[in-house]
């Protein structure tokens, strides 16, 4: 399983925006085959926000980071962005599903 956070700030007034084009785009990620997770979320603070994504493998996310879906989130996405965002990748076992 490969396991991806993204981590990035928005003004605040473009946080709820990002959320939503974010929240819009999870229902065509989720579809994409080995995709087990796809979820935004809001940082209390009003500008950070981490994407959480579960993907069965390395070539299954690899073929979202190379689909229209995701080239059209960055070009919605980083307009709003204060700074470069932050992405931290694992590959991970999964123990236990209760």
């Amino acid at each position: 399983m490969l396991i991806a956070l993204l981590d990035f700030t928005v003004e605040e007034n473009n946080h709820a925006s990002a959320l939503s084009i974010l929240s819009t785009a999870a229902a065509t990620v989720v579809q994409m085959t080995g995709n087990i997770a796809f979820r935004p979320l809001a940082d209390p603070d009003g500008i950070s926000i981490t994407l959480l994504h579960e993907w069965e493998n390395r070539e299954s996310f690899e073929a979202y980071l190379a689909s229209g879906s995701f080239a059209t989130l960055g070009l919605k996405l980083r307009p709003m962005m204060t700074r470069p965002p932050v992405s931290r990748r694992f590959d991970a076992e999964l123990i236990e599903s209760v």
